[in-house]
């Protein structure tokens, strides 16, 4: 059975970007993050993999910790997998 995808939209101040990346990143089941700005223009986009982490993920990290310097909020949009139901 094919997995489905669905989108979830959250609203972050510019100082919590990395945070919340983070955060996504280790629930694991995030395949994509698009971080928005306050007009709604995409000005990042994140594909993730199965097992991306660690050392992978640090220039991106880097690129999102010099962005929230920019921006005062924004909105990180995460594409996710549905799991298959049991």
């Amino acid at each position: 059975m094919p997995n489905h995808e669905f989108v979830e939209e959250l609203k972050v101040s510019g100082k919590d970007i990395v945070e919340t990346v983070k955060r996504l990143v280790r629930e694991g089941n995030a395949r994509k993050l698009i971080i928005k700005n306050e007009k709604g223009e995409s000005i990042m986009e994140i594909p993730l993999m199965v097992g991306a982490a660690g050392a992978v993920l640090l220039p991106v990290l880097a690129a999102l910790g010099a962005l929230a310097a920019l921006i005062t909020e924004c909105t990180i949009v995460v594409v996710k997998r549905d799991e298959p139901s049991s």
